[in-house]
């Protein structure tokens, strides 16, 4: 069975299986009370780390270097932000471990250090070519 639709049958069944045991130890009404706390402070924390990760890849394309990292961080950043919207439990959980940037360099540190390792070519030197220019020439710039 192709993964992609084992996983669309099996979160909202692993959410379902969440909601009635959490509802049934702490009540319908605080379960629902949790789910919007945690979409509205998952959005507001995403929301500060999204705009952080910005303010670091600005920061790397003004030293001249590719900012892997913060691409990859504000795609993960950006999809935690969609998990925590969807109304779930295991869906949160998910989310804050994406959002939080420890738990983001565990997830993706294989993956940056190939890429850094091909990416960065530094080159201690500036190529160009220059030309002598006597002092009696007209052909001065």
């Amino acid at each position: 069975m192709n993964t992609v639709i084992l996983t669309i049958i099996l979160i909202p069944i692993v959410e379902i299986y969440l909601f009635i045991k959490i509802g049934s130890q702490i009540g319908a009404f605080n379960t629902i009370s949790l789910i919007f706390i945690t979409a509205i402070i998952g959005v507001i924390y995403a929301r500060y780390e999204g705009l952080n990760t910005l303010k670091s890849g600005f920061s790397q394309l003004i030293k001249n270097e590719v900012p892997a990292y913060e691409i990859i961080s504000g795609a993960a950043i950006a999809f935690a932000a969609l998990l925590l919207i969807l109304p779930g439990f295991a869906t949160d959980f998910l989310g804050f471990l994406l959002i939080f940037p420890l738990t983001r360099k565990l997830f993706f540190g294989k993956f940056l250090k190939k890429f850094k390792k091909e990416t960065t070519i530094k080159k201690p030197y500036i190529e160009g070519e220059f030309e002598d220019i006597d002092d009696n020439n007209d052909r001065k710039i």
